[in-house]
Parts: structure tokens; sequence; C-alpha cells
């Protein structure tokens, strides 16, 4: 399936937003509290502050992921990871829902082969969707999937 000429879509999301920085700014405020409010020790909220630490550097460094389709390639990039794809190997996409209401994206190949895209890379499923179908591209959900 080849996207039609002149379509295109493109989607970036930028780890140094406003919302990444209010909720980690409250994480901190709460682990804070805990030491003053409640006297927890130092070494807890040390530990507990180490699981925001992916999330802090991702928003010092500005990192970024996203998806660009244009009529030739698919491409999606998420931090230093990336990858591309012809359309024409593009069979249709599978949007999985799953018990936690999260929507997986996956590329079905024509040689049957089926490739992840990576979460942090998607925009919202409902806009994807219909820029796949814009695009000329079959796109087959399948709610509550176990695996």
């Amino acid at each position: 399936m080849t996207a039609p000429e002149g379509s295109g879509f493109r989607f970036t999301r930028h780890n140094r937003s406003p919302r990444s920085i209010a909720i980690l700014a409250a994480v901190y405020a709460g682990l804070l509290a805990l030491v003053l409010v409640f006297g927890a020790a130092w070494w807890l909220i040390g530990l507990l502050a180490l699981g925001t630490l992916p999330a802090l550097w991702d928003v010092l460094r500005d990192t970024d992921a996203g998806l660009n389709l244009d009529s030739a390639k698919l491409r999606w990039h998420s931090g230093a990871r990336q990858g591309e794809i012809d359309v024409t190997e593009i069979d249709f996409f599978r949007f999985d829902t799953r018990w936690d209401f999260s929507v997986r994206v996956s590329i079905i190949l024509t040689n049957g082969k089926h490739l992840r895209l990576p979460d942090e890379a998607l925009p919202p499923h409902k806009q994807l969707e219909q820029a796949l179908q814009q695009a000329g591209f079959r796109v087959d959900r399948h709610h509550f999937t176990v695996f």
C-alpha cells in the first residue's frame, strides 16, 4: 500500500514540557514533605527519588520523540533510537488496546512480520488512526488483548 502523493503527517513530543516539569516538581515536593512533615529518613527518600532520575535526565536534555509519515517513508525516533520503513513494505497497522487502556501500535509488513512502534513516539491513538486512514492505510483495532 502506498500513501497518496502530497499526504503527510508529523508528530513530535518534547520531554521538556510544562506537564513533565510540573510532575517532577510535585514528586519532589511530596518527597520533601515526607521529610519535613513526617520525619522520613533521608536514605529512604533518596531511594524513592532514584526512580525519578530517568525523567529528570530527559527533561534536562530536552529529548524528543516523534513520527513522520510522507508518501515514501514512515520514520520515527525516540531519544537516540530511530527507525524508518518504506510505505510499500506496510500491509496494515494494528492498534491493540490493553487492559490498562493504553494502545500499542504495530506495523504489519507485507512479509507478515510485526514491527512495534515505540509508545513515546506516537500521537494520541485516535489522531494517528485518522491520519493513517487518510493516507490510505488499513487500520485494525483489537480491544483488550492479553498479550
